[in-house]
């Protein structure tokens, strides 16, 4: 499982970068799918991976608001205060975790639709990439250096 959150999150630091080489109009710009804009979804995965890790670790359920967050800087800075605290519970995930209850849930299908999540909206990214005439980040696991426990090769 540390393995598809570090994937995650270096696939995350690539399209920040990616981001900084466009105008904030497209960023912005309301798309057809997903959630509107390039912003906008890059904001939601932020929010609700914090929002499930939270959850698993007894914290009440919280979500930022875009409005607070709508610049490309602030959803980076956002996600950077954010993952320490999901690469914790990431990096102490055991088999015993997997078999715990969130309420009708385990915790084993909410850390893998948290993983999954963001490779989903990931997708919706390279779509709209394609749209604008650039080519989006490659979502390939392979090469990427990373080993089952999520750290580099």
């Amino acid at each position: 499982m540390q393995m598809l959150f570090e994937y995650n999150w270096q696939v995350r630091e690539e399209w920040f970068d990616w981001c900084s080489r466009i105008s904030e109009e497209e960023l912005v710009r309301e798309r057809e799918g997903g959630l509107g804009s390039i912003l906008r979804t890059l904001f939601h995965i932020v929010d609700i991976e914090q929002a499930w890790i939270n959850g698993l670790q007894g914290v009440p359920e919280f979500h930022y608001t875009y409005e607070d967050y709508s610049s490309l800087e602030e959803i980076k800075a956002l996600s950077q205060r954010c993952r320490p605290q999901v690469e914790t519970i990431v990096k102490q995930w055991s088999d015993e975790m997997d078999r715990k209850m969130f309420f009708s849930f385990s915790y084993a299908e909410v850390i893998r639709h948290v993983a999954v999540h963001e490779i989903h909206h990931v997708g919706q990214l390279s779509v709209w990439s394609r749209q604008i005439g650039l080519p989006p980040i490659t979502a390939n696991l392979i090469l990427r250096g990373l080993s089952l426990d999520g750290s580099a090769n």
